[in-house]
């Protein structure tokens, strides 16, 4: 038990140690900067929808023949669906867009800001929280060489965003310790959510591949609806393009190499 709490926690220290940035660095991150840490994150998470979840889910179906993939097509649609459902009910704004998303608050710029950061790390805390709840349950295909992969390629792609929060705030006008503790708040779903996902696959074991692909599924919405518009925003963007490339295969070796 004490490597899954300590499994839940990589992923947060990530945030919390990007978001650390805030102390070090003068000014805001630079646009390039800001679009390769982005593809970089979107990479990562591609990768580990793939190999640490779609995979895994589709091979714990084996038994069902040529259906093997419909947990994971459930799992998949039901994911995207429950991001869908949050993208339209959680006001939230995004770093580089103007206009607030969801319904309308009288939120103040900065705690949308936090919230759309928040949005996009429950998912990721659900993938990690499932990884190890089939660890738990010793459900097969699961290693705990995987699952930590899984973690730390979070946890990676976690840093830059911890930054790139944590510094736009200060650069508005917040304090340094401000502006760091909330980089730190939109990270703390991550180990809320994976612990509550290890529980409800604690009880329900058979549900596990659907569990998997609906992580993958919520992840990848974020990837296709938030990190990809970013990191190809104006001009060069193959910078952002690159990124992708480095996050992806660094998070395909994880999973391989430790799995």
């Amino acid at each position: 038990m004490k490597n899954i709490i300590m499994g839940l926690l990589i992923p947060f220290i990530g945030t919390s140690a990007g978001a650390a940035c805030v102390f070090f660095l003068k000014n805001d991150l630079k646009l390039g900067v800001q679009r390769a840490l982005t593809g970089f994150a979107a990479g990562v998470m591609v990768a580990a929808s793939i190999w640490s979840l779609i995979v895994p889910a589709i091979e714990q179906s084996s038994s069902m023949g040529q259906l093997a993939f419909l947990p994971a097509f459930i799992g998949f649609w039901l994911g995207i669906l429950f991001l869908l459902l949050l993208d339209h009910v959680i006001p939230h704004l995004h770093r580089s867009i103007d206009q607030a998303e969801g319904p309308k608050s009288h939120l103040t710029r900065t705690a949308m800001m936090v919230l759309a950061v928040t949005l996009h790390n429950i998912p990721e805390g659900m993938a990690v929280g499932v990884v190890f709840a089939g660890l738990l349950s010793g459900s097969g295909n699961i290693t705990a060489g995987g699952a930590l992969a899984l973690a730390l390629g979070i946890a990676i792609q976690n840093f830059p965003e911890g930054a790139i929060i944590s510094m736009p705030l200060y650069t508005e006008g917040k304090s340094k310790p401000r502006s760091f503790w909330l980089g730190v708040l939109s990270g703390a779903v991550e180990p809320i959510f994976g612990a509550l996902t290890v529980m409800i696959a604690g009880f329900v074991v058979p549900a596990m591949p659907y569990l998997l692909s609906f992580a993958a599924g919520a992840m990848l919405y974020v990837v296709v609806e938030e990190l990809i518009p970013e990191m190809s925003a104006g001009e060069h963007s193959n910078i952002g393009v690159v990124s992708f490339a480095i996050g992806f295969s660094l998070m395909m070796a994880l999973d391989v190499a430790l799995g």
